[in-house]
């Protein structure tokens, strides 16, 4: 959260935007003369942020009606191939969709998170319908993207560009609303920084994989929370490793886990969309 030090008041801003942008909100005015101690300052200044932070905390948090949880990431449909039996096999497939998504979707939240408008959403929800060569997982991801943007323009009604924007493109139809550059999008409104909205999507990914694994038995809820307690410093390296790219970098990186849940809607039974 930007603070700017003006005509001896100090300004807070609730969101990294230029100053045309109607979503800026001054959160904290305050005459810098007779304030007290830094103590006292830095616990004013706290408690004005709050309000942004439980928004943030809300984001992800899983009671957020996103449609995360109908999706495996082709994980059902690898349970049924028998690509993935064992718990063993379960963790390698976590990571491999982490890396992938490091690879090629975080490139797209990074660029949204930095300019979070209209313009470069449309331009990278483009992008990434032509590079999701997958119909399963492009559905899947059109899916999550639609439900995010709608949720954050019903509840974030403090950022009214939000449901200013998704307006606009739903009369246009220019958007397909792909979840990663619409989650960058409004991450990148909500205070956000860069660093911190590319890690939040690999923890969001690697909840709701696990999550989908307790639904498919192939992991116990204990068992789970150990999983992903395990799989954490990999998500970390991994988001290292892929954090700050240009979406010229864009790839993908596990090709068999795209094919796999390319077969999802083959499936004869299925409890997941993709």
């Amino acid at each position: 959260m930007p603070i700017v030090l003006y005509d001896g008041f100090l300004i807070i801003y609730g969101c990294e935007l230029d100053s045309e942008c109607p979503c800026i909100r001054i959160l904290l005015w305050l005459n810098m003369e007779g304030l007290g101690d830094a103590n006292e300052i830095n616990a004013r200044c706290l408690s004005a942020s709050f309000p942004q932070l439980w928004s943030q905390w809300q984001l992800l948090d899983s009671i957020l009606p996103t449609g995360g949880f109908a999706h495996s990431f082709g994980l059902e449909a690898a349970m049924q191939s028998r690509l993935v039996t064992t718990t063993d096999d379960l963790k390698t497939y976590v990571i491999h969709v982490l890396e992938n998504a490091g690879s090629l979707l975080l490139p797209f939240i990074c660029a949204t998170t930095i300019s979070p408008d209209a313009q470069t959403l449309r331009r990278l929800d483009r992008l990434l319908n032509a590079m999701l060569t997958n119909e399963v997982s492009r559905k899947a991801s059109t899916a999550q993207g639609s439900a995010l943007m709608r949720v954050a323009a019903s509840v974030f009604s403090e950022i009214p560009c939000l449901k200013t924007m998704r307006g606009e493109a739903l009369s246009s139809g220019e958007l397909y609303f792909h979840h990663a550059p619409v989650f960058g999008l409004v991450c990148g409104l909500l205070g956000f920084d860069a660093e911190t909205t590319q890690k939040a999507y690999m923890f969001v990914t690697m909840r709701d994989i696990i999550s989908a694994a307790t639904r498919l038995n192939l992991v116990g809820p204990l068992g789970a929370a150990v999983l992903q307690h395990q799989v954490a410093p990999v998500a970390e390296s991994l988001s290292t490793k892929w954090m700050n790219r240009s979406v010229d970098e864009a790839c993908q990186t596990c090709p068999l886990l795209d094919t796999v849940q390319g077969c999802h809607s083959y499936l004869f039974s299925r409890l997941f969309c993709s």
